[in-house]
């Protein structure tokens, strides 16, 4: 099949294109670089360097690639930002997006793969395990405009009869992971530790989420090419992870157990406590996690740790 995916310069888009090609489909990335890097798209990939907010650029995009696929990861992914600059938010995570629904459509792309918040759509939940069906009320603009496109790909699957799945993340981590991303404890505290610098907690510690390793994120999106359509799916652990947990894990694993972190105040727009139930996945998809949390951590810190390597010989000389 031909795919296109978007945002595949960053962290989680890439592992799926890779997966995707290693499939023997024939892949196209669009990135516009502002938050992903060059070295993460695969050589084997069509690259298109570019903004969805471009509609002339979308629409020579898929003029071009002709996808049947349209994997869709990009996104304006600050949480704070879109707190700070909400009209952004929209113009990116809503505008953008129907830029590539109306190429779509144009151009008879098949099946949409749809990347939404499980945390930041929720909002902070009364019950949980969270089921799909669970009331969505968001407290930040990003949850509001991530959510909205999931109803725009409802109304264009009647109007259209394109397929689709949304998968909403719980927070993926792993290698790739960017410190500037959402949900990126991981590379914060990893990449914190490593310089010298204090880890900061926002709150006291004991704010949990739903943690999910990057290869099982990569099974899901694969599992969408031929199962789920129509469907929407939590993709996650199904275990609440304190950040004080996954700072001492983070600490032991890079050498450091005895290090303390500083704590500051909770940022604006973020919820206390979530857990998801990933049954309907399991049900439907025929995914369930594999890699545990410590196994994940283990890798994710390796990573840091030879990149932290790597940087260190390349600023000496």
């Amino acid at each position: 099949m031909r795919i296109l995916v978007t945002g595949a310069a960053g962290f989680i888009a890439s592992h799926v294109a890779d997966a995707y090609i290693n499939q023997g489909h024939e892949v196209a990335v669009l990135d516009d670089l502002s938050r992903g890097f060059r070295g993460n798209v695969n050589p084997a990939a069509e690259f298109y360097h570019g903004d969805i907010q471009n509609r002339e650029f979308v629409r020579r995009v898929f003029s071009e690639f002709q996808p049947e696929v349209l994997n869709h990861h990009a996104a304006q992914m600050d949480v704070r930002r879109g707190v700070r600059e909400p009209v952004f938010d929209v113009q990116v995570n809503i505008l953008g997006s129907l830029n590539l629904l109306e190429e779509a459509v144009a151009h008879k792309t098949r099946h949409i793969v749809y990347i939404a918040s499980a945390g930041a759509g929720y909002g902070e939940p009364k019950q949980m395990p969270v089921r799909e069906d669970y009331p969505i009320n968001p407290i930040t603009p990003y949850g509001i405009s991530k959510h909205t496109v999931e109803h725009y790909l409802f109304t264009f699957s009647h109007l259209y009869g394109i397929s689709y799945v949304v998968l909403r993340y719980g927070n993926v981590y792993g290698p790739r992971q960017s410190s500037q991303g959402e949900a990126g404890v991981f590379a914060v505290f990893s990449e914190q530790i490593l310089s010298g610098i204090q880890p900061v907690i926002y709150g006291d510690g004991s704010k949990t989420r739903d943690y999910v390793y990057i290869d099982d994120v990569v099974e899901a999106n694969v599992a969408t090419l031929s199962h789920g359509y129509g469907e929407i799916f939590n993709i996650s652990s199904g275990i609440a992870t304190t950040d004080e947990q996954i700072f001492s894990l983070v600490c032991k694993l890079l050498g450091k157990p005895d290090l303390r972190p500083r704590f500051v105040a909770v940022r604006p727009g973020e919820i206390q406590d979530i857990r998801l139930d990933i049954s309907k996945a399991a049900d439907m998809l025929g995914w369930t996690p594999k890699v545990q949390l410590a196994e994940g951590a283990r890798r994710t810190a390796e990573f840091f740790q030879q990149t932290s390597q790597i940087l260190a010989r390349t600023s000496t000389g």
